[in-house]
């Protein structure tokens, strides 16, 4: 194994463990690599479902996993927790272009292998940064779109000095307009790496992070604008003194995110090895939004009284903070031979989170002082899990595997939103399986795993929610030759109290969940890669799924109602990718890239009104390198256009009832938002490499 591979090995898997996974290679996405975020270049990975807020694959983005969000995808860096510990989402959008600095990703569907922070309850994710450069380089990038769309970058590594030691880096700035309206984006971040590493030690110390400053369009629109003006924007919009519409101009997230990593990895002897990592997480930053008439009584104002009129509402202008720590220890001990492989491992992490209010203008500011605070709330969460797994092979057929994982989890928070929290969540996750060659070409697998997962801090918003819990069974079958690879396999997930979306968003367009009782996803996933001589490469996948709350009880009109079997929110029944990539010449690689998304339910009522509809969308991507024998090395060119046939995209959206007793009795009405994609658009980009 590569010695960069040690620091995710402990929850990576390959064809000897009973797990469903895709692993994607730098070079494999080094063509689409031009400033669009990390989900977007996952789009075309089996089960797989991606969007962006402001329609071009820049800024705020999301992926869904077998119908399971980001919340639900456990992602880690070089095996250390990135998903926000109280959210449990992961923002892709505080670490722009950190395409560019990822060696290798590896997701797995489903429950996986033990791993390192929240639980996965759809897939896990896990990056590989850069490996030690043996040689010296630098390279500048940089690439142009629609939207005025630009990304620069600069790479460099000294390669090994004395052998033994490397420091690299990246810097990188990325400005988009965004399709929607004013949905910008002036993102910069970085990455800088020291490494010390010989025939048995690898030592990595890491800095990285970034600054987003993104237009918020997290609003979405209604069904009417999505016919008549696609693009419209509601966030920061007000009506002025003269009765005129207006948008307020920084109307912003603004979040920084710095992240330090200390890796080491240690050869103890020809059967264990250790792997010890330190990480500190320090991120700080608001949105900002103009409101108008803003009750004095949410802020803690006492009216006033101007010209003999009391006033108790006022035009605003807020800024929603969050500052928080995130740091802790992971490790891992290796023990292989022969036939017995054991890996012993776990972690220990803390997360301190202070969320604040400030009003930074007010028509009318009441008794307030600068720099007042109209809340101010504290929250922590301590994370420790221990585990051991297992492959033992009983002859040159059959191998076993065992996971067994005791995870406890305290979380306390004193916010309006949230209550009084103090909880603590005790959790064993087993896990088992075993794995068959028939042969050098056919692998076959059969898993049982059980995850368990805490509730998130939005979920504290709709009362006391339960934890869930998953037995996720796996059926697998590998084929592998030269020209020829194909992975097949079913799924049934079954889980107790699984806090499903409910297709409405809280006042800062977070998603909001519920407990739901029993529910299930159930799929077949089928993925090839095919090789048509030495030019054509054909790399289909399809995934069919059911999805399906059991025993659904929802309120209409005042009754409440039993609607049976009801399919589970933003779960297509099938997703379809493929890639077609053809090579005429040699450095020059030429790939159509087409993705289907079958119709889905925003809710879980199986309303007409939260229907979002199927949609499909083909990328065109070119590559060109050039090779040089002189003080430049290459210069590699590439083009993507995606959305070809332009095609009316509608990846996401938000669905919505409330109760009205007005006229004498409860009616339940029903609402929806959409987040509508760009039409044709394209990035072309050069990279120079000395």
């Amino acid at each position: 194994m590569n010695l960069d591979e040690v620091f995710v090995s402990a929850i990576r898997v390959n064809k000897t463990t009973p797990v469903t996974f895709s692993n994607l290679k730098k070079e494999e996405f080094a063509s689409r690599n031009l400033g669009q975020d990390i989900p977007i270049l996952m789009n075309f990975l089996p089960g797989v479902v991606t969007t962006s807020d402001a329609g071009a694959g820049v800024g705020y983005t999301g992926i869904r996993v077998r119908g399971s969000d980001n919340t639900r995808v456990n992602v880690t860096i070089n095996g250390i927790p990135y998903n926000d510990s109280e959210s449990h989402g992961t923002f892709w959008v505080n670490m722009p272009d950190f395409a560019s600095s990822t060696e290798s990703l590896q997701l797995q569907r489903g429950v996986g292998t033990s791993t390192n922070g929240s639980g996965a309850f759809g897939a896990s994710l896990n990056l590989l940064t850069d490996a030690v450069a043996d040689e010296a380089f630098a390279q500048i990038s940089s690439s142009v779109g629609s939207f005025k769309t630009l990304r620069n970058n600069i790479k460099f590594s000294t390669g090994l000095l004395n052998d033994h030691i490397e420091i690299s880096g990246r810097l990188s700035r990325i400005t988009s307009d965004g399709y929607v309206d004013r949905a910008s984006s002036d993102l910069d971040s970085y990455f800088l790496q020291a490494a010390y590493t010989d025939e048995k030690t690898q030592i990595k110390a890491l800095l990285f992070g970034g600054h987003e400053v993104t237009y918020q369009s997290w609003n979405g629109i209604d069904a009417t604008r999505l016919v008549e003006n696609r693009t419209y924007n509601s966030a920061g919009a007000y009506t002025d003194e003269n009765g005129k519409d207006q948008f307020y101009d920084n109307e912003v997230d603004d979040y920084k995110q710095n992240h330090a990593q200390f890796l080491w990895n240690q050869q103890l002897s020809d059967t264990w090895s250790t792997n010890v990592a330190l990480h500190f997480t320090k991120g700080s930053g608001y949105f900002e939004q103009y409101k108008e008439e803003q009750d004095f009584s949410d802020l803690g104002f006492q009216p006033i009284v101007v010209n003999t009129d009391s006033i108790n509402t006022t035009d605003l202008i807020r800024r929603r903070w969050l500052d928080n720590k995130f740091y802790g220890t992971v490790f891992s001990a290796n023990y292989h031979k022969e036939k017995l492989d054991i890996i012993l491992g776990g972690g220990f992490n803390k997360y301190e989170g202070s969320h604040f209010g400030e009003i930074i203008w007010a028509r009318y500011a009441a008794d307030s002082e600068i720099r007042d605070r109209y809340y101010d709330d504290d929250s922590n969460k301590t994370d420790f899990n221990i585990y051991g797994k297992a492959n033992y092979s009983l002859n040159s057929k059959w191998s076993l595997f065992a996971d067994l994982q005791y995870r406890t989890v305290g979380y306390t928070a004193n916010g309006d939103d949230t209550g009084l929290v103090d909880d603590t969540f005790n959790f064993f996750n087993p896990k088992a399986g075993l794995v068959f060659d028939l042969n050098a070409n056919n692998n076959f697998y059969f898993s049982y795993a059980v995850a368990n997962r805490e509730p998130n801090r939005n979920d504290y918003e709709s009362g006391n929610p339960k934890s869930e819990k998953l037995n996720d069974f796996e059926l697998g079958w590998r084929y592998v030759s030269n020209a020829f690879q194909l992975n097949a396999n079913a799924y049934y997930m079954r889980y107790k109290d699984q806090l499903v979306l409910t297709g409405q968003l809280n006042d800062v367009g977070a998603p909001l969940r519920a407990n739901v009782g029993d529910s299930y996803r159930a799929g077949i996933e089928l993925d090839a890669n095919i090789f048509l001589g030495e030019k054509w490469q054909i790399q289909p996948n399809v995934a069919i799924s059911s999805n399906k709350n059991l025993e659904f009880f929802f309120e209409r009109d005042g009754v409440l109602r039993d609607l049976g079997n009801t399919n589970i929110a933003y779960s297509p029944n099938v997703v379809i990718g493929n890639r077609l990539a053809f090579s005429p010449v040699k450095n020059l690689q030429i790939s159509a890239l087409s993705k289907y998304v079958g119709e889905q339910y925003m809710g879980n009522i199986d309303s007409d009104n939260s229907v979002l509809e199927a949609y499909s969308q083909t990328d065109f991507n070119i590559q060109y390198v050039l090779n040089f024998k002189s003080v430049i090395k290459s210069i590699t060119l590439s083009g993507l256009v995606n959305n070809i046939f332009d095609e009316d995209v509608v990846s996401n959206g938000y669905f919505y009832t409330y109760d009205d007793d007005s006229s004498g009795s409860v009616q339940t009405f029903e609402g929806a938002g959409y987040y509508p994609q760009a039409g044709t658009n394209f990035l072309l980009g050069a990279t120079v490499r000395f």
